[in-house]
């Protein structure tokens, strides 16, 4: 991957005209999951590591973003990102990291932790492990929510991704209540173990780590009110900062989809309240003269080394 240096160098100089690539993950399963073949695993992400490592300067977000700010980044500028905070970024993606020798910040939604589960996993581990051959929400009276077959794995993922894209943006009451009558329905029993513990968290920090803010149930902040929405964040980097014992600088959108996910209120909210950067999903690399509060992050998606770097490069050419 080293012949992928200079035309990153020409794309991301040191300097003035330095960008910073921000790649953005989630988990990191022990095996492959049949049912979500694109998540990542361990073996891919391990690769993804050295491809990163052997193309990039990969520093923590905090310095990235005061050097971009200054504009003494160095040429090939990197951050790698975690969010939402579930329990395989410690027990697989943290070691990864640290045979790479390389650093994160993992954005947690706080609420999740020592036994949560975020409500998308509750419809996919309902779906996944339903015993009955069909599952029938018709009750629900949710449009787009029906019978559905699952008689084998893809059915059973048309039927998850129906389901997500009917209630994403319900607000956090009323999706919180269609989860668990999902759950009902599905007569199955869910796991508790999904998202991390509080000594994980504790353990990714003093392993060198970031921690950073991501609100307490990951709500979409542009349905919720301005007064609910900055409880979300203020609670949710409280009980961050009282896990680790230090402050919590730095902020994640929930699904961060600029415009539709966040809206300029949220933004003027985080920087309101003293946060030094926040990151969303938006694809491009951030440049002298980005909004701090608005970082954009990207991850290629393909599995050889050339096409990686091949879509990192045009990422870095966005304007």
């Amino acid at each position: 991957m080293r012949w992928a240096r200079l035309p990153m160098t020409l794309l991301s100089p040191a300097g003035a005209k330095a960008r910073l690539s921000i790649f953005i993950f989630h988990r990191v399963l022990p095996e492959a999951d049949p049912l979500f073949p694109g998540e990542v695993d361990a073996k891919r992400f391990d690769r993804v590591c050295g491809w990163v490592g052997s193309m990039f300067d990969v520093m923590p977000l905090d310095e990235a973003v005061r050097r971009l700010g200054a504009g003494t980044l160095p040429a090939r500028a990197a951050c790698i990102t975690f969010d939402d905070g579930y329990a395989d970024n410690h027990e697989q993606a943290l070691p990864i990291l640290q045979r790479h020798g390389l650093r994160a910040i993992f954005y947690i939604a706080s609420g999740f932790l020592d036994g949560g589960r975020m409500w998308n996993d509750t419809v996919i581990e309902a779906v996944r492990r339903a015993a009955s051959p069909t599952f029938d929400l018709r009750e629900l009276a949710v449009h787009a929510l029906g019978r559905f077959a699952l008689n084998d794995i893809a059915a059973r993922r048309r039927a998850i991704d129906q389901i997500l894209v009917a209630i994403k943006h319900r607000n956090p009451p009323e999706r919180a209540a269609l989860t668990e009558a999902i759950a009902q329905v599905a007569g199955a029993s869910l796991p508790n173990d999904l998202m991390m513990r509080t000594e994980q968290v504790r353990d990714l920090r003093r392993s060198g780590m970031l921690i950073g803010a991501h609100t307490v149930s990951h709500p979409i902040l542009a349905t919720l009110d301005a007064t609910s929405a900055r409880l979300e964040i203020d609670q949710g980097r409280r009980a961050l900062e009282a896990i680790i014992g230090e402050p919590v600088r730095h902020f994640a959108y929930p699904n961060g989809k600029p415009g539709q996910d966040y809206v300029e209120a949220n933004v003027a909210m985080v920087r309101d309240m003293g946060f030094d950067s926040a990151v969303c999903t938006a694809w491009g690399a951030a440049r002298s003269g980005t909004d701090p509060f608005q970082l954009p992050r990207f991850t290629p998606w393909d599995e050889t080394p050339g096409r990686f770097a091949v879509r990192l490069m045009r990422n870095l050419a966005r304007h």
